[in-house]
């Protein structure tokens, strides 16, 4: 490239979700000029799309997972304090060092508003210890947490906070979006916005699911490696909260891990949400479902994702495409998002608006279909789904009622795992990679812990420069 810069930077920052903003945080007020590039709205504009009631469809589509804040910003907002799960960063560091990151975060998030937010799981060890033995004896594998519960709402006003502090501090530019990395001589060297080249020897991708598309097309460019990671495709479960409480009342959000009996799969529960709703997610076009819970909103239901993970092997390495197909299908039987009774699942027939009505369980999502979800997920995942809700009944009766509501489908696109050092480098100098986009991170923690180890080490370098 010969052309000259319009603009230089000391650091690129591409994508402003948590991962992209921790990255920020650790520079702001260090002496160097900073660039975040964000192809969705800022967090003020963000909040008014959201709560704009005549706002265009197309807007509030895209507005879901992008954005100040990234696809977590309106997200219910829990901070899992552990190194167990919501990534592989221990993969790039010892467990130690990354409970030590995780502390850290925590600390920040509470610095911009969380600190009167309930953390669960520090108390009520033999009651926790019970759980578990009740969870091994149903062949659950439970896995407690520490978890900060801030709530969606309380988590859009942190956002907020951290945009306001890094106001001055960095040059933000929403509505952008990167057209191509630029790598000069071998190394990092800025990014290319419509036409015009912004320089800047350290660059930082971290564009979220979202953009991992993008991301990955563009890392193959430069010749970089990837691996496949596993897809999750599942359904979003519903029932009265007081069937989850024996287990909410003490850690909050369970993880349960089960395997198959009849294919050995490794099923999981995901984002559970007490006394929370279940929301419609636009990923690109794909309508697909997940779930909040808020601080000051309370439903009677409680919901979480029940998801089978499934990492293929050669000659197929195109998990994304394959989840997005399984999306599709739900999109084109239903028009969006399905419901349908587990009972009526059971007797081989879909709901209708006259079932769902009957049943125990009222809808937190209104405008999800009646319909069947055996035309949509395949067997393999509706077996494993049915004995995973069968051990949960063990635990918390209840659970595998005929009311409880299924909605599908529930997918997690996660991006190609690209090859990075500890210092999360790609094997471009200078040039790193973090967050969901690059595939090592699944939550909020982590990928906030991403931008503080890559904010952090790009401190260190530029300061012996």
């Amino acid at each position: 490239m010969n052309r000259k810069a319009v603009q230089t930077y000391d650091v690129i920052i591409i994508g402003a979700g948590p991962a992209g903003i921790f990255t920020a945080l650790e520079l702001a007020d260090k002496g160097l000029r900073i660039l975040i590039v964000e192809k969705g709205q800022d967090i003020a504009e963000r909040l008014a799309t959201a709560h704009n009631p005549g706002a265009r469809k197309e807007d509030k589509m895209r507005n879901v997972v992008s954005g100040w804040g990234g696809a977590g910003a309106f997200s219910d907002g829990k901070l899992t304090l552990t190194t167990e799960y919501g990534g592989n960063l221990d993969e790039y560091m010892s467990k130690r060092e990354l409970m030590d990151k995780i502390q850290y975060v925590d600390r920040v998030y509470c610095r911009f508003g969380g600190q009167d937010r309930k953390v669960y799981g520090e108390e009520n060890e033999a009651a926790i210890r019970q759980l578990q033995r009740q969870a091994t004896a149903a062949e659950l594998r439970l896995i407690p947490a520490r978890i900060r519960h801030l709530g969606t709402d309380v988590n859009a006003e942190i956002l907020t906070a951290m945009r306001a502090y890094l106001e001055g501090k960095a040059d933000i530019a929403a509505n952008t979006a990167v057209e191509h990395i630029v790598v000069k001589e071998g190394t990092a060297a800025g990014v290319m916005i419509g036409d015009q080249w912004y320089a800047a020897p350290y660059v930082v991708a971290a564009p979220g699911r979202e953009g991992s598309e993008w991301f990955v097309g563009e890392a193959e460019k430069l010749g970089l490696k990837f691996t496949s990671n596993a897809v999750d495709i599942g359904v979003r479960v519903e029932m009265p909260a007081e069937v989850l409480e024996p287990i909410t009342d003490i850690v909050y959000e369970s993880k349960l891990i089960y395997f198959s009996k009849f294919f050995d799969d490794r099923v999981r529960t995901f984002c559970m949400n007490p006394y929370g709703f279940v929301v419609e997610e636009n990923n690109d076009g794909l309508l697909t479902v997940n779930g909040h819970s808020y601080a000051h909103k309370k439903s009677e239901n409680t919901n979480f994702a029940i998801l089978v993970s499934k990492k293929f092997t050669e000659p197929f390495h195109e998990p994304i495409k394959y989840g997005k197909f399984i999306a599709d299908l739900a999109n084109i039987l239903g028009g969006g998002v399905m419901v349908q009774r587990l009972g009526d699942l059971l007797d081989g027939r879909r709901s209708t608006v006259e079932r769902i009505q009957r049943g125990l369980v009222r809808p937190t999502l209104t405008k999800a279909v009646p319909g069947d979800l055996s035309l949509v997920l395949p067997y393999r995942h509706l077996q494993d789904i049915k004995e995973m809700l069968e051990a949960l009944d063990k635990v918390a009766p209840g659970a595998n009622s005929r009311h409880t509501l299924l909605y599908g489908a529930e997918v997690k696109f996660y991006s190609s795992r690209l090859a990075l050092s500890p210092q999360l480098e790609t094997a471009i100098p200078n040039f790193f990679a973090i967050g969901d986009g690059a595939g090592i991170t699944r939550g909020l923690v982590q990928a906030s812990v991403a931008g503080v180890t890559v904010g952090q080490e790009i401190l260190k370098r530029a300061q012996h420069a």
